[in-house]
């Protein structure tokens, strides 16, 4: 029998000074068996990041084929589709055919990834936007990760800070040409 995948409810205190967007985020998220914690915090973090009118998960690991997040306009197109980890050139490829914006948000070595992608062929690289989160954000969130969970989120300058609880973390946003 199939593993079922498990609800994480994130309630998102969300304040991203950079684009102007004050939100509180009710989120229901479905993490597949075979999604790390890891990659889990990262989807929610980069759905607070891009969050704007027509966002919404993916199917996520379920469907391989899909974006982690879009961004449909109101007509149903794609205007944004955002990856989670370390997409492959394949990937990438396809997603750039298919949406105007592609965002990739990883917390994995973005070194890493670079190198993997290098000189493979990929529709418009030029456009792709790749951030990584540091590592110690991401481990901050994981080891305090509940089936519910409040999470203040803000941004500002480039700069995430995080709060759960009474605790608090810091840490660079940084883009990397593809």
């Amino acid at each position: 029998m199939a593993l079922s995948s498990t609800i994480y409810q994130f309630d998102v205190d969300l304040a991203h000074v950079d684009r102007g967007v004050y939100e509180a985020l009710a989120l229901r998220v479905a993490c597949h068996p075979s999604e790390s914690p890891e990659h889990l915090v990262t989807r929610v973090l980069a759905y607070g990041l891009e969050c704007t009118e027509g966002i919404a998960f993916g199917k996520g690991l379920a469907e391989p084929d899909e974006p982690a997040l879009a961004v449909r306009d109101l007509t149903g197109a794609l205007a944004v589709w955002i990856d989670i980890g370390a997409p492959d050139a394949r990937r990438l490829h396809k997603a750039s055919k298919a949406a105007p914006r592609v965002v990739v948000y990883t917390h994995k070595d973005p070194e890493l990834l670079l190198r993997q992608l290098a000189g493979q062929r990929i529709h418009r690289p030029e456009a792709i936007e790749l951030f990584s989160l540091e590592r110690s954000l991401i481990a901050f969130c994981v080891a305090r990760l509940q089936r519910r969970t409040a999470l203040g989120m803000s941004v500002s300058e480039g700069q995430l800070y995080l709060s759960l609880g009474d605790e608090h973390a810091t840490g660079r946003i940084e883009r990397h040409p593809l």
